[in-house]
């Protein structure tokens, strides 16, 4: 989805960002059968296309419905949809449900989705998201610089209750995309002041906006009105924004904040014994990547292949993990995750992810030939994340293992490194992860190593590597469709398009006034079947 976002996603990315205050306890206000949540300041207004980032994603979530929902385990239901028809996979018409409303009493119709889809996609209106339509026809000639055209060709109203969608080629991922929140429909008071719009979102889905009390929290209601698969089974839900999970843990201890998704590292070997039956535990489609653009010296071209194959094979990833998480991480073996169907742990090439100090420094030493090192390696992560100590670790790894001034870089917030990396001004290396939007290996893939991806951070290119998730989203079973992500991967691996390092086991925990809150598939609370 988002970067934790990574969801991702930004991707889709795992951390929290987190500025503001600690919860103040629930029992205190007339707020006490609120679920509160951690939660962490969104980069920014909450537009579903312009979301790429964790924070503000699980919010977008919860205010729209798309034409379908994921539940817990990421499978796909119709929502808004009543009927999505095609006999090839390219050429689609869809049919919404009747009477489905805006929190604003507005009606949602076939043209709240063709709206909110050309707008996300028109370059003058530089949505973060935009790449996720790029499987439209139409989306080129939009998507170009000064656009001459405002619309996609691929997209037609044919009355309120239905529109077509004409694909470039036919493709396995589309239908399951479409609980996406750049998919999701939006009012027509949204296109009148978007921004404006984004800091008081009009949405369809099981909750309705209430307030934003910027870096400190945001209130939901139950949206009363929403006829979907997914109605809130809580009074409400209190986005609480933190400065670290050493607070909130301790928050939840105390029962002030309902649910964490993230122990801190100083709880990881306690958190079980400390909650009981309230720890949760599960593996997620969630990763932590180390990236690093193209542009900072030493790692472009050939040099900086060879720099980034060194450095991941002086990660010693199975010590770290164990170590800082206590054993609740996978050591990375591919770009995605390894709870998404298709994974492969044994890539042409993943030796590149294994510990192995003596061919590091060989590969550094080639890099040196081409261009002497100098200069100090720094890996920029965000403080209000609970990363320093991983990092801090990954430095140490790589400093002890190839001789270099290899550091741990904090930024203060999330919204800090996002900023920098999408103006390509960060200049040093830096964590981030993606959290999947809907599980399949393309939707890591193509959000983050497609060339032309407003979410791809490494700037990685090669058109090889785009051709063939072009055939793998358009091949016509998932086997073929797998097979064609495998040799992608495979010159992923041998380009080190970037440095994954883990991917995740969830440690999350309940407090004893909530009787029920499960993680989902990827790593977020199910939020709306919180019970209280």
């Amino acid at each position: 989805m988002r970067f934790i976002r990574a969801t991702a996603l930004v991707a889709a990315g795992l951390a929290a960002t987190s500025l503001g205050l600690t919860a103040c306890s629930s029992d205190d206000s007339a707020d006490s059968s609120i679920v509160t949540t951690n939660a962490g300041e969104p980069q920014n207004p909450l537009v579903p296309s312009n979301t790429n980032e964790n924070m503000g994603g699980r919010v977008v979530d919860r205010l729209f419905a798309g034409l379908k929902y994921y539940d817990a385990n990421g499978v796909a239901h119709d929502e808004v949809a009543e009927k999505i028809e095609t006999a090839d996979r390219k050429s689609y018409r869809i049919t919404i449900k009747p009477n489905w409303k805006f929190t604003d009493g507005t009606t949602v119709t076939a043209k709240s989705f063709v709206d909110a889809w050309n707008y996300g996609a028109l370059a003058d209106n530089a949505q973060l998201q935009s790449y996720v339509y790029s499987p439209i026809a139409g989306f080129d000639e939009v998507s170009s610089e000064n656009p001459a055209v405002k619309t996609m060709s691929g997209l037609k109203v044919v009355d309120d209750r239905t529109f077509t969608v004409e694909l470039k080629s036919p493709s396995i991922d589309f239908e399951s995309a479409l609980g996406y929140a750049p998919f999701y429909p939006l009012p027509d008071a949204a296109f009148k002041d978007m921004k404006a719009f984004g800091e008081k979102p009009i949405g369809n889905g099981p909750y309705a906006f209430g307030s934003w009390e910027h870096n400190v929290k945001i209130d939901l209601t139950p949206n009363p009105d929403y006829p979907g698969g997914r109605p809130a089974k809580n009074k409400g839900l209190r986005f609480v924004m933190y400065q670290s999970y050493d607070t909130a843990y301790a928050d939840l201890q105390a029962g002030n904040l309902d649910t964490l998704d993230t122990i801190p590292d100083s709880a990881i070997t306690t958190y079980q014994s400390d909650l009981g039956d309230r720890a949760i535990t599960k593996p997620t489609a969630q990763n932590q990547h180390i990236g690093i653009q193209t542009t900072v010296p030493h790692f472009g071209g050939e040099e900086g292949i060879l720099r980034r194959k060194a450095i991941s094979m002086a990660i010693n990833r199975p010590q770290i993990i164990d170590k800082i998480f206590n054993g609740t991480r996978t050591p990375s073996r591919d770009f995605t995750a390894a709870t998404l169907p298709g994974y492969d742990a044994n890539l042409p090439g993943s030796e590149v992810f294994d510990y192995n100090p003596d061919q590091a420094k060989k590969l550094w030493a080639q890099a040196d030939a081409i261009s002497p090192w100098s200069g100090q390696y720094q890996i920029t992560y965000n403080s209000d994340g609970g990363h320093q100590a991983w990092i801090e670790a990954v430095a140490n790894s790589v400093k002890n293992t190839l001789g270099i001034d290899a550091v741990a870089n904090p930024m203060p917030t999330f919204k800090n490194i996002r900023d920098a990396v999408n103006a390509k001004t960060i200049g040093t290396a830096f964590r981030y992860g993606w959290q999947g939007d809907y599980p399949t290996m393309m939707q890591f893939l193509s959000s983050q190593y497609y060339s032309f991806s407003e979410t791809n951070n490494v700037d990685y290119n090669n058109p090889e590597v785009d051709r063939l998730f072009d055939a793998a989203l358009a091949a016509p079973t998932q086997a073929d469709s797998y097979k064609l992500i495998a040799q992608a991967q495979a010159i992923m691996i041998k380009d080190m398009a970037d440095i994954p390092v883990f991917d995740y086991v969830a440690n999350a925990g309940r407090s004893d006034k909530v009787t029920k809150a499960e993680l989902t598939w990827n790593g977020l609370f199910d939020f709306e079947n919180i019970e209280k």
